[in-house]
């Protein structure tokens, strides 16, 4: 399949400060593609880059075949952008947003309230159209931010963070509007996200983005098919010694501590849970808590970069 987005060693530095470093990935067209990391990790400093915001401090990219530094002018109208920040006028409408952004972005008139009516019933705000968005809800509003992305038929559509604050049942519609806009507006969509439900749901193929860099990618299935392990999760009284300790057990592939929490990476862990309790009890180290996890993008992630998306050890 062609990709649409290509990035070649890819950099950015603020002074002696690397925030994207020698960053390298392939999006194909018409995916969702997420980017998959803790806030400060450098995705939207990466999204802004393609987008032509930031100028890279070295290396480059293509975006719908156009170079992101040789053709700045030909990417932007080839994409649309949504990021974390809210950016909405409360005193005009919703469609009087969609209006401006079209007539911004070149729409031409003959097709433009096609267009607006085609958006308002994509994104499900054909009733609330006319009304002053500052009656919307943080879900319509942040709708109406990934319709007026959409007004110029773009070929491309960044989402950075797109459901950073909303409520559970207001993500869940986010999430179906994206799938939905994906296969009926033949868009790709590359997004930002540090939130492992939204990537494992939406996304054909995640990079995991930690401090600057990508350390894997694949699609979600794919990534937890490949660690061949449970996650047995303790909670002791003492942690240091418990460590110290398993370092002797053939059975335990990893150990991690994440947020005062032992992960060992097992498998078959539910054959294993008395053992690990068992064997704490003989040390004379008490358990608070036993869980057993079957593989999450949680645990990919501490595999990949030592600690959780949280942060941890």
């Amino acid at each position: 399949m062609e990709n649409i987005i290509e990035t070649y060693d890819i950099t950015k530095k603020f002074n002696d400060f690397t925030a994207v470093k020698s960053v390298n990935l392939e999006v194909e067209r018409n995916t969702i593609y997420g980017v998959l990391g803790p806030n400060g990790a450098g995705k939207t400093t990466l999204i802004s880059m393609l987008c032509t915001i930031l100028h890279p401090t070295s290396g480059t990219a293509t975006v719908n075949g156009y170079d992101i530094v040789k053709n700045a002018k030909e990417v932007r109208g080839s994409i649309g952008i949504v990021f974390q920040s809210r950016a909405l006028d409360d005193i005009l409408t919703g469609r009087e947003h969609l209006e401006m952004h079209a007539s911004l972005y070149g729409v031409p008139k003959k097709v433009r309230s096609k267009r607006i009516e085609e958006i308002l019933d994509l994104i499900d705000l054909g009733e609330k159209a006319d009304e002053y968005t500052k009656t919307y809800s943080g879900g319509m509003k942040r709708r109406l931010e990934i319709g007026r992305g959409l007004i110029h038929y773009p070929k491309v559509l960044f989402l950075d963070e797109p459901t950073l604050g909303l409520d559970p049942q207001t993500r869940e519609k986010i999430w179906e509007y994206i799938e939905g806009l994906n296969k009926r507006e033949d868009v790709t969509v590359l997004l930002t996200t540090h939130y492992m439900d939204e990537a494992d749901r939406l996304c054909d193929k995640i990079a995991i983005f930690n401090q600057g860099q990508i350390v894997t990618t694949d699609s979600p299935k794919n990534l937890k098919r490949e660690l061949k392990a449970d996650t047995i999760t303790l909670t002791v009284d003492d942690i240091d010694k418990f460590c110290k300790k398993a370092e002797d057990l053939d059975f335990i592939k990893d150990i991690f501590v994440v947020d005062n929490e032992i992960k060992l990476m097992v498998e078959r862990g539910e054959n294993l849970i008395t053992k690990v309790v068992n064997f704490a009890v003989e040390n004379e180290i008490g358990v608070k808590s036993v869980e057993l996890d079957h593989p999450n993008l949680e645990d990919v992630f501490i595999k990949y970069t030592g600690s959780s998306i949280k942060g941890g050890r």
